[in-house]
């Protein structure tokens, strides 16, 4: 683990688990009918629950062609399809409490999990929408747990010309794009050169969503 991690005063002594969402939900409406929730400290026990995914899950790194030559993915990666054990019951019951609240409205349940860790403030991930699968043509949802130090995930409008949005997210914090949001909406989780601890982004989608 390259960076030094903080956990949060409000996190000690808390059960392990996700709590209540229904009206701690907070729905945030975008244009071209995307929107965002936000619930704050959703997950007791994130500092924990960071702990043990960060020693237990069998973490990899990637490379990709970006243009001209293969570079490596500023992140690390873990992703656990429909069926396959996952690696914490804490996640679990995550998926359990997110079809629960949102498997009305979404029509199906979440059924995979990606895990990346970010290490510092050099690990990143670029503007981007899960637009591989039926994301690019349908409307969906995509639920993302943080736990770790708060980075910020930015979003904006596809193609950039519209105002960024901006939430520091970490320490049990979730947020769900739905609607539009994965084909009308970028987010990305930019760079930082200021001093940062490591992050784990748990990220819960439909079938066919990536």
């Amino acid at each position: 683990m390259d960076g030094v991690f903080q956990g949060s005063l409000l996190d000690l002594d808390t059960e392990i688990g996700p709590g209540p969402l229904g009206a701690t939900v907070r729905r945030t409406p975008l244009a071209h009918g995307a929107w965002i929730d936000v619930r704050r400290g959703w997950m007791g026990g994130a500092d924990a629950l960071f702990e043990r995914l960060a020693d237990t899950v069998p973490w990899h790194a990637e490379r990709r062609k970006m243009y001209d030559r293969v570079v490596d993915v500023p992140r690390l990666l873990k992703f656990y399809d429909e069926g396959e054990p996952l690696p914490d019951p804490a996640l679990d019951a995550a998926m359990a409490a997110l079809n629960e609240h949102y498997g009305p409205e979404l029509g199906e349940p979440f059924r995979t999990v990606g895990l990346c860790f970010y290490r510092d403030g050099r690990d990143s991930v670029a503007w981007h929408g899960d637009r591989i699968g039926r994301g690019g043509t349908e409307d969906t949802m995509v639920a993302i747990v943080s736990v770790g130090t708060p980075r910020s995930l930015l979003l904006r409008p596809a193609g950039g010309g519209g105002p960024t949005i901006r939430h520091d997210l970490g320490h049990g914090d979730l947020i769900v794009m739905g609607g539009s949001c994965q084909r009308t909406w970028e987010h990305a989780i930019p760079k930082t050169s200021r001093p940062t601890g490591p992050r784990i982004s748990i990220q819960y989608r439909p079938r066919g969503v990536r």
